[in-house]
């Protein structure tokens, strides 16, 4: 099916300091949940995943860096505001409220200080279409925006079923994907975001479509493994389809993935308060992780950032911290601030980060490592920062030197493919 002609006059819109044209055709921007460079490449290696070939050959193929924390919350907030968690405010997963004192999900809209693009492209006459795996995500991805069936709608996998006109712009999910609710815990979950976006295109033909997935598969599974290429194939079928539409498709990562486990095949883990209760007494400093959030089975709660708050009048601990094995960089807020763009006003006195293959846990006590049922792989460090950035078209002009980010997606997919 050839390009519609949606935006023949090129007409654009200004959305938190950037420009972007209006759609020329249906423009899909997919976050790919902890999808490591390597995943892709190796599937279409395998032969499991021809679309991806083509795109890698004859599309646009970049490397990108998300943002740190490499975990899902501040890096989806950043692909659709297209700006670094210090301007729109969404550190975590999971933070210590400065406002209320206590330890809450990030997942509340009123956490967000900027708007998304896609109020903006509503406005602007845009149909909108907004699906993600897990319902945490869903208010923060779709707030501002005007439900309404067929003009914009936002919803998740994990909630399908309780899907409302009032609350997510569209009902009876379930009936017209042709799927159950899946479960939270699997491949299935992500599946139903791909084909729910192939039926929403098919039937309302969205100017803007946002899909984000569930990084379940990646967290159990390497790259070139039978299951990651089986995952990688049934997304690679999804994206020919929505091409075959007429789509502009867009395709990174909010985060990268590393093995975190030693010899044993156990969890490789610095457990901080922990040591912090030897250094200071028990309770006396308070650590925070932000990759916690309901969901926490596949990976423990373990990643390679923290945020820790210290008691009044504590001797720095930043040499103490600087001489653990496996910690790679402790920062002030200011610094942290600084080197990864976050809202200094949300981040602890320290801030924590692991080296590639170690993760860091509070105490070994308050760690439910049941679940684990492969070695664990995790992310939230700097050594999960590289992602890639790919579409299926070809960038009409190469930025030479540029430094690519995750929350370039709608950019290029935009204004720099032809």
């Amino acid at each position: 099916m050839a390009p519609d002609s949606l935006n023949p006059a090129g007409g654009e819109i200004a959305v938190n300091g950037r420009r972007y044209r209006l759609p020329r055709q249906p423009t899909v921007v997919v976050c790919v949940d902890g999808s490591e460079p390597g995943y892709i490449e190796r599937a279409v290696e395998a032969g499991r995943a021809p679309w991806f070939g083509k795109v890698l050959t004859q599309g646009t193929n970049l490397l990108a860096d998300c943002v740190v924390p490499s975990f899902t919350n501040p890096n989806n907030l950043s692909i659709v505001t297209g700006r670094p968690p210090a301007d729109h405010g969404i550190c975590g997963n999971y933070f210590l409220d400065p406002d209320s004192g206590k330890e809450v999900m990030m997942n509340d809209p009123k956490f967000l200080r900027i708007e998304t693009l896609f109020p903006s492209f509503q406005r602007a006459g845009c149909r909108i279409a907004v699906v993600t795996a897990k319902d945490k995500l869903r208010g923060l991805l779709g707030k501002g925006l005007t439900l309404e069936p067929g003009k914009a709608c936002s919803f998740s996998s994990e909630k399908s079923d309780k899907a409302s006109i009032a609350e997510n712009g569209i009902d009876n999910v379930n009936a017209l994907v042709g799927l159950p609710v899946p479960d939270v815990y699997s491949a299935a979950l992500s599946e139903f975001v791909f084909a729910a976006g192939v039926k929403l295109m098919e039937r309302d033909r969205p100017e803007i479509m946002y899909l984000s997935t569930t990084d379940y598969i990646q967290h159990k599974h390497a790259p070139g493994t039978p299951v990651a290429n089986d995952f990688y194939a049934m997304m690679d079928g999804y994206m020919a389809k929505l091409e075959a539409m007429g789509c502009a498709i867009v395709l990174t990562a909010d985060h990268g993935m590393n093995a975190k486990f030693g010899a044993d095949g156990k969890p490789d883990v610095i457990y901080l308060q922990d040591l912090f209760d030897g250094w200071l007494g028990r309770d006396k400093a308070r650590v925070i992780l932000p990759i916690t959030d309901p969901y926490v089975v596949h990976h423990g709660a373990l990643g390679s950032f923290a945020v820790v708050y210290l008691p009044a009048g504590a001797a720095d601990m930043t040499a103490k911290l600087k001489a653990v094995s496996g910690i790679e960089a402790v920062l002030s807020k200011v610094e942290a601030a600084q080197r990864f763009e976050l809202p200094a006003d949300r981040l602890g006195d320290l801030i924590v980060v692991s080296t590639k293959h170690k993760v860091l846990g509070t105490s070994a006590a308050r760690h439910d490592l049941s679940g684990l049922t492969e070695p664990l792989r995790s992310h939230g460090g700097v050594s999960e920062q590289k992602v890639p950035l790919i579409c299926n078209l070809r960038m009409a002009t190469p930025a030479a030197g540029r430094r690519w980010r995750n929350f370039d997606a709608f950019d290029l997919g935009l204004n720099l493919v032809a």
